[in-house]
């Protein structure tokens, strides 16, 4: 696609993991594919579901910006302070480089001046629009400063695994035929972070009503699935195997009914 393409592609833009699905993208392998056939377009990730998931190396892959928000795997709560990602290579072009500029990305020397000519700070400054709100902040440090204790290199090894565990329990606790998992298997891991997609052969609301009822938290979303997202960052094995014990009773009353 992108070589059919590549004379009128300016922007790219990719979910580095899909929400439905729960299928996470080659990121680096699209990054490399673009610069190598559309070098003059400029490559962004939509991050909402992988940031605090996967591991990412935006700058060295080459990708020239990201952005997320930090309610679901950052743990910073509804409604808190977003995030983007610019790469280093823009971080000191000034009035050549065409941003969405704010009164707080410029210099701070003369920023209370009011000048009519915007001048950038330099490096990731430069992108801000306004003075950021500090109490969503003082909730997202207080869980950054846990993922950099944990290191992120660890939470992803054990992310695997606990997945990889769910995956199994799926397979051997419940009735064939009843639950399906649509996200990429075990050995198709790095395409996948801690989400399994679930569709059922049977009523999945009644299921999820049933398994809500015993403290499980997940989400459905249309047309058919439920999506499982044990965390490593707080989830444990046992809160894995609890899950599936109290899924499983919840698919057998289900289908009684």
């Amino acid at each position: 696609l992108l070589s059919f393409h590549f004379c009128r592609i300016t922007t790219c833009r990719v979910g580095g993991l899909q929400y439905y699905t729960g299928q996470a993208f080659q990121m680096e392998s699209v990054a490399k594919a673009i610069s190598e056939i559309a070098p003059e377009a400029k490559f962004g990730v939509d991050l909402a579901h992988a940031v605090g998931n996967m591991e990412l190396h935006l700058h060295d892959w080459g990708v020239d910006f990201a952005c997320w928000c930090t309610y679901k795997y950052l743990n910073s709560g509804p409604g808190s302070i977003g995030g983007c990602f610019v790469h280093e290579r823009y971080a000191h072009k000034g009035k050549e480089l065409q941003r969405h500029a704010g009164w707080w990305g410029h210099r701070k020397s003369d920023r209370f001046d009011m000048a009519e000519t915007f001048i950038p700070s330099a490096g990731a400054f430069g992108w801000q629009l306004s003075n950021p709100p500090v109490l969503p902040l003082a909730a997202l440090r207080a869980s950054l400063e846990i993922f950099d204790e944990a290191g992120m290199a660890n939470l992803r090894n054990k992310s695997i695994n606990l997945t990889r565990y769910l995956e199994v329990l799926l397979h051997v606790c419940l009735p064939q035929g009843i639950c399906k998992v649509i996200t990429p298997g075990f050995d198709r891991y790095q395409e996948r972070g801690c989400q399994l997609s679930l569709t059922f052969s049977i009523a999945m609301e009644k299921v999820h009503s049933i398994i809500e009822r015993e403290g499980v938290v997940c989400d459905l979303r249309k047309p058919n699935v439920m999506r499982i997202a044990p965390c490593p960052l707080y989830n444990s094995y046992v809160d894995v195997f609890d899950f599936v014990k109290i899924l499983a009773k919840g698919i057998e009353e289900c289908s009684k009914e």
